[in-house]
């Protein structure tokens, strides 16, 4: 079991959890959520003790996997090591008996590599670099990766490493902040999977909705300054939470009408003859005081895309035999489609096959090595990068507001200030400097100058990989009502399946373009 016991904590002068008890027990699994800023994070670190709380106490089982970000730390390693590494007592058994094999041999020597093939036995060593690739294989991590250097492989192959470290070697429990984050369609079902048959504790967060319906068994939500267990998914979780505070409202509008009536009486008849009454309403009312309930923290963005008065032309893209490579390998080649007006279109494949080029392409921030890409008549394009340094220079002295105001010329100050509100920048946050902006910030802000900005025809790369469960909802409800034509490329499924009638998927040997929505593709 896993027990939080008066934890509190405070970042700079906001309180994020004040006097937190609760318990996570082995065989259920809980999603951690709350808003970006919320403290999700920073709980999982103070359990692993990489954080201190202000106060308060933590209880860990023995052996707790835990999903590190820090991939530089394990540049000069081979992931076949690194993986491993996730069990620590095996590994550290093993760095000794390989040390002590060095040296020459004692009867000291000889008695502690017989306590140490113990240990590798106990931790199932003997198994563990095939435990290890088979981790590695179902993350979609080819056998010929396994003996790299970390540094030498792609960095989102690197955080799928780190990934199986934290899932290797049987923990008793598993704390994982946004898993997801780094892997395609099936390395995010073989994930599933994985968790499903898992019987420890797990702790997760993920601002992918899909994925924690899937998983979790229970919700552990951060609001109102603390952490509050619901059992069920997260759909289930946001009805019940719903469902409270609306009856804890409720219960306090009755008490305010009562306490009203019983003030009424006592304000006609205190100075006169029913004294005893009056005292009895007197107590009533004290008894009767509405519980002061806290404001939730959670806030969801208002996103509205309004394309200009005159649409597009019935075509909006059309898409010749396009190839694109890089260093003599191709990445894309000979594809060819038309993108109609009003079509929502998901790109989807396996990292690495070319989703981000076709979508730059499309964009025309990056040119095809052969054939062509033609917009369409009156075709205005708004485009999302997943790097969103290419159009938010984080080195700017800018301010959000400055940004915003550069998107657009002539714009009004008050259409600027309204955009932003709209996007949770209130107050001074709409002054913030751009290169202050967290990962989120800088989502919103991007996504408030297509708002901005009246396009008919958005291309949105990864757009979800930094916003909270809130804004991804919002986002979601925008690009379905949208009435111009929509190009997103996600692993997001709860986004892809509301918002898209039609696919563009990179597989093994081809670029399909698919009729019908992403459930239909999937069966």
């Amino acid at each position: 079991m896993i027990t939080l016991n008066k934890i509190s904590k405070k970042m700079g002068v906001r309180l994020l959890f004040d006097d937190v008890t609760v318990a996570f027990s082995p065989g259920h699994r809980y999603g951690l959520t709350g808003p970006n800023g919320a403290g999700k994070s920073t709980l999982l670190k103070i359990m692993m003790g990489l954080e201190d709380a202000d106060s308060g106490t933590v209880t860990l089982p023995r052996k707790v996997g835990f999903l590190k970000q820090n991939i530089e730390q394990f540049k000069d390693m081979n992931a076949l090591d690194v993986v491993i590494m996730g069990n620590k007592r095996l590994w550290d058994a093993l760095q000794e008996r390989e040390t002590l094999y060095s040296q020459e041999m004692t009867d000291a020597v000889g008695i502690r590599l017989g306590e140490l093939e113990e240990i590798v036995a106990d931790e199932n060593g003997y198994t563990a670099e095939a435990d290890a690739e088979k981790l590695l294989e179902g993350m979609g991590i080819p056998a010929s990766e396994h003996g790299k250097k970390m540094a030498s492989i792609p960095s989102d192959v690197q955080f799928r490493v780190l990934l199986c470290q934290a899932l290797f070697g049987e923990p008793d429990a598993l704390l994982l902040d946004e898993p997801t984050n780094h892997l395609d369609l099936s390395s995010i079902q073989w994930l599933e999977n994985f968790l499903h048959a898992y019987t420890g504790i797990l702790i997760v967060i993920s601002h992918d909705k899909h994925f924690l319906n899937t998983v979790t068994t229970h919700i552990a939500d951060i609001d109102y300054e603390s952490v509050i267990t619901y059992p069920g998914n997260y759909d289930q979780m946001v009805v019940t939470k719903t469902s409270v505070r609306k009856r804890a409202e409720d219960e306090n509008k009755s008490k305010d009408k009562k306490i009203a009536q019983l003030k009424e009486f006592v304000a006609r008849f205190g100075a006169g003859t029913r004294a005893s009454q009056v005292q009895s309403r007197i107590r009533e009312i004290d008894r009767l005081q509405p519980v002061e309930l806290k404001e939730s923290n959670i806030q969801r963005p208002y996103i509205r895309f309004y394309p200009p008065e005159k649409p597009s032309g019935q075509i909006v893209l059309k898409v010749e035999d396009v190839s694109k490579g890089y260093g003599g390998h191709p990445v894309i080649k000979d594809f060819s489609t038309e993108i109609m007006r009003g079509d929502k279109i998901g790109v989807i494949g396996n990292n690495g096959m070319g989703k981000t080029t076709l979508l730059k392409m499309l964009a025309g921030v990056l040119q095809q090595d052969k054939g062509k890409v033609e917009p369409g008549h009156q075709v205005q394009i708004g485009y999302f990068p997943q790097n969103h340094s290419e159009i938010v220079d984080k080195k700017s002295k800018q301010t959000a507001f400055e940004w915003l105001k550069s998107r657009k010329e002539g714009v009004y100050d008050q259409d600027i200030r309204s955009v932003l509100g709209k996007m949770l920048f209130s107050g001074d946050d709409a002054f913030k400097p751009v290169a202050h902006l967290s990962g989120g910030e800088t989502a919103r802000l991007i996504i408030a100058g297509m708002m901005l900005l009246n396009y008919n025809c958005l291309i949105l790369d990864e757009p979800n990989n930094h916003l909270d469960l809130e804004a991804v909802s919002a986002l979601s409800w925008a690009l379905e009502d949208f009435k111009g034509t929509v190009i997103v490329a996600s692993h997001d499924r709860d986004l892809l399946g509301k918002s898209v009638k039609k696919l563009i998927a990179f597989e093994k040997d081809k670029i399909k373009v698919f009729d019908g929505t992403l459930e239909e593709y999937l069966a």
